[in-house]
């Protein structure tokens, strides 16, 4: 109904009600000298007041609602959802309840930091307001429920408002002023644009405490606004202060957003443990938590895929019952696990479908005019589980597969409307992880990968191969200068990809890049990086050709040297025999890789423990090269230095400590002092030393190669870490404590963080520091010391 409409009839209600008083007036004025005659009649009298008194009420009732009918119509239309002079009447605007929903706290898993940080900001309101952001999935509604609940119980009034559209959050907003006391004046003035509905409103939260108003789903920031204006400004319906506080839910991260006053709680995926509860909670007829952990660990995390894993572990028609069960499933039916039980009808529901929650996002950048966003994201779903080096993402990549007109602006804008969306991440530079990779969660790369197969009319075997034709022009630039190495890291794990059936680069072009990549890798000590590529290579070589093929071995003994430098000889050494046996028969006992074999073998039997049969290949390879390149040739050095290692492995340090002598000097006078060759050279020469218990030298030559080495390696290298290691050793053996404690802890920390954990050069170092601390020094003990080739 119309407003001009609605107010003639409050008019005519009003006056109506105005005339039934008036005839009253003959019936009830009792000093009156002329009575009509029907009044004489007792009950005629009262029955007449009666019905006239109803029918008086009626219409100011009729009046009040009609008024209230058009005050409405008119506060929506004052917001300017629509652009309409009066707005739409209350009918056509979608009213829901502004309770929260239900959640169980004690199953919210995984969230307590964020919780407790959500819960201080309640408890004393900031002059701000709070933002619970990240991509669909991350359980941004649950988390903002789970305070909800919280907050009714420690007695605070809680506004629950879902977004569904302006209209319906403008009056919802009103309808929380109301109840927090906002009178019909306020509303008047409104109304009658005297002051803006959003000022209005405020002013109202601002004078009443202990509210929690919760605007959920607010993925449409710019609707939040004032008109013509940002969220930022703080002039529209998102502001800071207030009597209570005012959190929202958004897939948008963006700080540019919310602007400086918002406090952001970008929520993270749930650990292992969390995650593994979570199944639990839903399932726990599925199996131990341990296997939840698996499945947990096998999505990634993501609270919404635990979710929809633990109500289909629940429901008694499943055909995978059990947590393993589900998780090898997984490998092959992710996308019907992962989608919706029953068709998909609207926003609210997509949300709630592993499938189909992230294309929302999507469509929202696409309609802000941002349509390179999808095919950006589904090209990047193509390489490998690995940060992207930013420079792999290129225009023309783009327009190859998509056949738009393409700018650079146009990818960067892409770029940041993923990121803004919570879809991609970007390293902020680590060991691994060159700063500005992109990153994608594991999920969201194979829910995205799936979606463009199944995609009408795509190519994907096109998309499949400008990827991986990107990631060769861009491996083929690699060298093994330093400048190169934190690109090698991250590029290792996509270059993997190449060595899979039906990559397009030809075998020369895969041989230059596994090459330059493995080179790389090695110079970085990024040894399992290295094993992993050099495996891969390996593993493809020899289903093309054969596990005799040159090719084969060629690639095997560059796994096996990854593994000696991982510290798993065991294995490294099988696969050296088996490299040895095949290179002495196709190629002979003095042939260059024949030796680099016996080189190899030899030095990994050393450190088993078997120093007869590693010396005997160390020495004959010495003697080979001496017949044939000379005594001082940069391979013959080689050779001479690893029987020294050998020898200072199986405890003949004078001997060991003469051979290092004599390579020092020649390679110092030929390469100068900060060669990294030259550094290897003084790391084992006082090692040998300390060997022989010339402290003291050893602990100086030490100190001054670790200088070195972390000015040229940089600090967390593992070469760097070995002499470091190895100068804490030959203090501690001086009788000193303080500082090899010192050096042990930074060279732990080094390896944990270069290795992990485990690794049994990380577990030596542990061992070791444990030992200088509880232990008194270990003058002249004799220990192995760790040696560079």
């Amino acid at each position: 109904m119309r407003p001009r409409n609605s107010a003639l009839l409050g008019s005519v209600a009003v006056g109506a009600g105005a005339a039934a008083s008036i005839a009253l007036g003959p019936v009830t004025n009792y000093a009156s000298e002329t009575v009509p005659g029907w009044a004489r009649d007792p009950g005629v009298v009262w029955g007449v007041f009666a019905a006239l008194g109803l029918l008086s009420v009626g219409l100011a009732l009729l009046s009040r609602r009609l008024d209230q009918e058009a005050g409405a119509a008119g506060t929506v239309g004052a917001a300017g959802a629509t652009g309409a002079a009066g707005g739409p009447a209350l009918h056509s605007v979608r009213v829901t309840s502004l309770r929260p929903p239900h959640v169980e706290h004690a199953r919210v898993r995984g969230r307590t930091a964020e919780i407790e940080r959500l819960s201080a900001l309640l408890a004393r309101p900031p002059d701000g307001f709070a933002v619970v952001c990240g991509a669909g999935g991350f359980g941004k509604t649950t988390l903002a429920a789970a305070l909800a609940e919280q907050a009714e119980r420690d007695g605070y009034t809680v506004f629950w408002i879902r977004w569904q559209d302006r209209d319906s959050f403008v009056l919802q907003m009103t309808q929380t002023a109301i109840a927090c006391g906002l009178t019909e004046a306020e509303l008047r003035d409104a109304r009658t644009e005297l002051v803006p509905l959003p000022d209005v409103v405020w002013r109202r939260l601002s004078t009443v405490r202990k509210w929690l108003l919760v605007v959920d789903n607010a993925d449409q920031p710019e609707q939040l606004g004032a008109d013509q204006g940002a969220i930022a400004d703080y002039r529209g319906w998102v502001r800071p202060g207030g009597g209570g506080l005012l959190l929202l839910t958004s897939r948008d991260t963006s700080r540019e957003t919310w602007g400086p006053r918002a406090s952001i709680v970008e929520l993270a995926t749930l650990d292992d443990r969390s995650g593994a509860q979570v199944l639990c909670d839903a399932a726990p007829q599925a199996g131990s938590p341990e296997d939840a952990e698996k499945v947990s660990q096998r999505l990634g995390g993501l609270p919404l895929a635990l979710r929809s894993a633990g109500a289909y572990l629940s429901r008694p028609g499943s055909r995978h019952r059990t947590f393993n069960d589900y998780r090898g499933a997984l490998d092959h039916e992710l996308p019907t696990l992962m989608g919706a039980t029953g068709p998909v009808r609207g926003s609210l529901d997509a949300r709630q479908v592993v499938r189909h929650t992230w294309e929302l996002s999507l469509d929202q950048l696409e309609s802000a005019g941002n349509p390179v966003a999808r095919p950006l994201l589904r090209m990047l779903a193509l390489a490998a589980d690995a940060p992207i080096p930013r420079e792999w993402v290129t225009v023309g990549m783009l327009k190859s597969v998509t056949g738009l007109p393409l700018r650079g602006r146009d990818v960067e804008s892409a770029l940041s409307g993923l990121h803004q969306y919570g879809l991609i991440s970007f390293s902020d530079g680590t060991r691994r992880a060159r700063a500005g990779s992109v990153q994608l969660h594991a999920l969201v790369r194979e829910i995205n990968a799936f979606l463009l197969d199944s995609t009408p009319g795509v190519d994907a075997t096109l998309w499949r191969r400008v990827a991986l034709a990107r990631t060769t022009e861009l491996a083929e630039r690699v060298t093994a200068d330093s400048a190169d190495w934190v690109l090698a890291r991250t590029l290792a794990p996509h270059v993997e990809a190449l060595f899979r059936p039906g990559a397009p680069a030809p075998a020369n072009r895969l041989d230059n890049v596994r090459s330059r990549t493995l080179k790389a890798l090695f110079a970085a000590g990024e040894f399992a990086l290295a094993a992993s590529l050099a495996r891969a290579a390996y593993e493809a070589d020899v289903a093309a050709y054969g596990a005799d093929h040159i090719r084969a071995d060629k690639r095997r003994h560059a796994l096996a040297s990854a593994l000696s430098n991982l510290g798993l000889n065991s294995e490294a050494a099988a696969l050296l025999r088996q490299t040895l046996a095949h290179r002495c028969r196709a190629l002979g006992e003095t042939h260059y890789f024949t030796l680099q074999t016996k080189i190899s073998l030899g030095m990994a039997l050393s450190h088993l423990g078997q120093h007869e049969e590693a010396l005997a290949l160390l020495r004959g390879t010495v003697e080979e090269r001496v017949r044939i390149l000379g005594e001082y040739h940069r391979l013959t050095l080689v050779s001479r230095s690893n029987l020294a290692n050998a020898l200072s492995g199986a405890g003949r340090y004078e001997e060991a400590a003469r051979i290092h002598r004599e390579t020092l000097e020649v390679r110092l006078a030929a390469l100068g002092p900060d060669d990294v060759v030259v550094l290897q050279s003084k790391n084992n020469l006082a090692g040998a030393l300390d060997g022989m218990r010339r402290h003291d030298e050893a602990a100086a030559l030490f100190r001054e190669t670790l200088r070195q080495r972390e000015s040229a390696l940089g600090p967390d290298h593992p070469r760097t870490l070995d002499t470091r290691q190895n100068l804490a050793r030959a203090l501690f053996h001086l009788g000193e404590r303080t500082e090899p404690a010192a050096l042990l802890r930074r060279t732990l920390e080094g390896r944990e963080r270069s290795f992990g954990p485990d690794h049994t050069a990380t577990s030596e170092t542990r061992e070791l520091l444990a030992t200088v601390e509880s232990r008194p020094a270990l003058r002249n003990r004799r220990r192995a010391f760790r040696t560079n080739r």
